[in-house]
C-alpha cells in the first residue's frame, strides 16, 4: 500500500554513518557508551533536583525540563542509529520516518526556547535581583516552559505536515543514520523548492528569535557584571552564567551550520558528522557542564550520597 502522498515508496532504507563494516561494531560501542551516560547524566540531574528542596528555584526548573528534553532528545534516534550498526538491512518506514522526525523537531525547538527562558533567568538574576521572586514567579516560568512546547509543537507540524507533499518514486536510501529533513527531501522525485523555504522560514525564525533575546540578556548581563565593583561579585557573577553560555554557543552554533545552508551545499558526510555534535554529543555534554561547573549541583549530590550512608 502506497503512503498519503501517492508516491511508490513505503519504507526508507537508512545507510547510516558510514559503510564500512569494520568500523561498525567500534562505533556500536562507542555510541552505546554516550547514550547511556546520556541517560545516566540526564536522569541523575532529573532526580537530583526532584529530590533537593533547595534546588526548587527557576534556575532549577529550567535546569530540570533541559534534562528531560535532552534525555527523550537523544533518545528519538540514537536506539535505531544502535542497531543500524549491527543490522543487515536498516530499514524505517515511511510513518516511522514522519514520526521520527516529529519528535526530533519538537524535542530541538523545545530545547531552544528553554535556553531561551533560561538566559532571560539569568538576565533577572544578575541585572534586576530585587525583583527576582516577583518577576521570575512559579507562574511565570510554568508560561514560558509552556509557550516553549506550544511552539516547538506548531513548527513541528509546519516541518512534518509539508512533508506529504513530496513524491517519493522509487529512490528510498537516505544518506544518513536518521531521518532528517534535507536528506528525506533529496529523494523527492519533485521540485522541494516549497519544502526547502518552509525549513528556511521556520529554522531562521526559530534561530534568529531566540539568538537576539540571548544576545540582548547577556548584552545586558555583561554591562552589569562590569559595573560591579568587587572582583569577588564580578567572578560570582560571571560563574553562575558561564556554563549556560557554554551550553547556548554549542548548540545554536551547531544548528546554525546544520540547517541554514541550501541543502546542495556541501557534502552529505559533512552534514552527518555535524548531525553527530548535534544530536549525541551536546545532550551528553550538558549534564557534565551544569554539574561540574555548578556548587549548588555538588553539593545537593554530596548530600544525596551522604543520606545513602547512613
Amino acid at each position: 500500500m502506497a503512503p498519503e502522498n501517492g508516491s511508490f515508496v513505503t519504507e526508507f532504507i537508512l545507510m547510516g554513518l558510514t559503510d564500512r563494516p569494520g568500523l561498525q561494531i567500534p562505533l556500536f560501542f562507542l555510541f552505546l557508551v554516550m547514550y547511556v551516560l546520556t541517560v545516566l547524566g540526564n536522569l541523575g540531574l532529573i532526580i537530583l533536583i526532584g529530590l533537593s528542596s533547595h534546588l526548587h528555584t527557576p534556575m532549577y526548573f529550567f535546569l530540570f525540563n533541559l534534562s528531560f528534553i535532552d534525555l527523550c532528545y537523544s533518545s528519538v534516534f540514537t536506539p535505531k542509529m544502535l542497531m543500524n550498526f549491527i543490522s543487515k538491512k536498516n530499514v524505517i518506514s515511511y510513518r516511522g520516518c514522519r514520526t521520527q522526525l516529529y519528535f526530533y523537531c519538537f524535542f530541538v525547538i523545545s530545547d531552544i526556547y528553554l535556553l531561551t527562558s533560561m538566559a532571560y533567568d539569568q538576565y533577572v538574576a544578575i541585572c534586576n535581583p530585587l525583583l527576582y521572586d516577583t518577576v521570575m514567579s512559579s507562574k511565570i516560568c510554568c508560561n514560558l516552559m509552556l509557550g516553549s512546547y506550544l511552539i516547538a509543537f506548531s513548527s513541528a507540524v509546519a516541518h512534518t505536515g509539508c512533508r506529504p507533499r513530496l513524491t517519493f518514486c522509487d529512490a528510498n536510501t537516505i544518506n544518513h543514520y536518521f531521518c532528517d529533513i534535507f536528506p528525506v527531501m533529496q529523494l523527492s522525485c519533485i521540485s522541494t523548492y516549497i519544502n526547502e523555504l518552509e525549513v528556511c522560514t521556520v529554522v531562521g525564525i526559530n534561530i534568529f528569535m531566540p539568538i537576539v533575546t540571548i544576545f540582548v540578556s547577556y548584552g545586558f548581563v555583561v554591562f552589569t557584571v562590569f559595573h560591579i565593583s568587587s572582583n569577588e561579585g564580578r567572578s560570582k557573577a560571571f560563574s553562575t552564567c558561564s556554563s549556560h553560555i557554554i551550553a547556548v554557543s554549542l548548540f545554536f552554533g551547531s544548528g546554525t551550520f546544520m540547517y541554514l545552508k541550501p541543502s546542495s551545499a556541501g557534502s552529505m558526510n559533512e552534514g552527518k558528522i555535524s548531525s553527530v555534535f548535534y544530536t549525541n554529543v551536546i545532550p551528553l555534554m550538558n549534564p557534565l557542564i551544569y554539574s561540574l561547573r555548578n556548587k549548588d549541583v555538588k553539593i545537593a549530590l554530596r548530600k544525596s550520597l551522604t543520606r545513602r550512608k547512613f
